[in-house]
């Protein structure tokens, strides 16, 4: 099928590639001329996994071509809408400008047996409001979420673990043309779920309102835990053995962030109390309260540590993308502790494996250095912020002739406190003794 894909930042460009990969013939289209020069090479504009060599491959055999022409979407009759929807700057809820820029710039390019296709997280009653000026041109609307993780995004939409189409209840023909879309991918007997289009705006958001709520609770619990001395992954091994609760997301540590949960569970708050059931979602704001007091508390750990004073300690700061196999620096826990940590006089160096001109982007203050060994230097205490393999994988006796004082803090859970304290030094982490 001949496919446009208007938007091409995360979502746009992996969903571009990976239907160009099923074997569609795809168009992307963007109004940034850098990205789409840099896409049109094959090369991709942030690091995820797989994506490279997915692009590459797709442009190489002309599958897949790129454009700041949205006249470019007249050849296709399946039009997939995957820009951004950010936090207002001046409130709670999602800005739709670039949504409504889109699909007003595809109008004149669809029309009778047309498809136009919402991918991204939008507050319920965005569909409904849409539909009605894209069914005005004899086209269709369907609301198709996505649900990738950063890191594993390719995989995620080849082979996801459910599709969700919300449509017109009737419209049969919506949901034939994404069969045909996704036929591969049903071919594997993925889970399809046929809704309407509040539901499927709600999928997406209520998900992620779900694992911030998980984390948020296992990190609550790491405040007990501190204070009564208990050691709270012990405690998630124990309860996640209940096939209730399973063990996945309870992870106690820094704390969630990136371009999708916190500001999904605050756009959903502010559009509930938009439709006047704003009291049934009161509980996310604490949810995303004890997410945020997890930066403080590590800042205060990293005091604790330094023996009541930051300022002029020398600290290493290991990891700063949200989470790892990421780039992404939105709203990143590691990021921000690592500015408060200076902002506090002490003397930071921090690296990240791919995440330091994203870092420099937004933080460019702070001092970035490109290895372990030149960020430990001569450390005072070194600080474990995204829990990347090869920090999990650093060797304590090694170390131990680089820093000035033998002193790591895990913001993750991600090391083994024996094998650290065997070696001599002082480990410290959230929410165990």
């Amino acid at each position: 099928m001949k496919i446009s894909v208007v938007g091409c930042g995360y979502l746009g460009a992996v969903h571009a590639a990976s239907m160009a990969k099923l074997g569609h013939d795809v168009v992307g289209i963007d109004v940034d001329a850098a990205k789409v020069e840099a896409l049109s090479q094959g090369h991709a504009p942030f690091y995820e996994p797989g994506l490279p060599d997915l692009l590459s491959e797709t442009v190489d055999n002309g599958s897949l071509r790129f454009s700041t022409d949205i006249s470019q979407a007249s050849g296709a009759t399946v039009h997939f809408v995957a820009v951004g929807t950010p936090q207002q700057a001046d409130s709670n809820a999602a800005d739709l400008r670039f949504v409504d820029a889109a699909f007003e710039a595809l109008l004149p390019f669809i029309g009778p047996g047309h498809l136009v296709v919402g991918k991204s997280t939008v507050p319920v009653g965005t569909a409904q409001r849409l539909a009605e000026i894209v069914e005005a041109t004899g086209a269709s609307l369907a609301w198709n979420p996505e649900f990738l993780r950063e890191g594993f995004a390719v995989q995620d939409t080849i082979s996801p673990d459910r599709l969700v189409y919300g449509v017109r209840p009737g419209d049969d023909s919506a949901s034939a043309i994404l069969d045909d879309v996704y036929s591969s991918i049903l071919a594997q007997e993925t889970p399809r779920i046929i809704t309407d289009f509040a539901t499927a705006e709600l999928v997406k958001v209520s998900a992620n309102a779900f694992l911030a709520t998980k984390i948020s609770f296992i990190n609550a619990m790491a405040e007990v835990a501190e204070v009564v001395g208990a050691d709270v992954t012990q405690l998630a091994d124990a309860i996640g053995h209940d096939q209730r609760i399973g063990r996945r997301f309870l992870n106690a540590g820094l704390g969630f962030g990136g371009g999708c949960l916190p500001k999904d569970i605050r756009g959903f708050m502010a559009r509930a109390s938009e439709l006047g059931a704003g009291d049934a979602l009161n509980f996310l704001g604490e949810v995303d309260a004890i997410n945020l007091r997890r930066r403080e508390r590590m800042v205060d750990l990293c005091r604790e540590v330094l023996g009541g004073t930051i300022e002029g300690a020398k600290i290493a700061v290991l990891g700063l993308a949200f989470k790892p196999e990421s780039d992404d620096v939105r709203d990143s826990p590691a990021l921000d502790v690592a500015a408060r940590l200076s902002e506090l006089g002490g003397i930071v160096r921090a690296t990240d494996p791919h995440a330091i001109e994203t870092s420099r982007r937004v933080r460019p203050g702070l001092d970035y250095v490109e290895t372990v060994a030149e960020a430990a230097k001569d450390a005072d205490v070194v600080l474990v912020l995204t829990e990347w393999r090869e920090y999990r994988a650093i060797d304590p006796v090694e170390l131990e002739s680089i820093v000035s004082v033998r002193a790591i803090l895990d913001g993750r859970n991600c090391l083994d406190p024996v094998q650290w304290r065997e070696a001599g030094w002082t480990y410290r982490a959230l929410g165990r003794p």
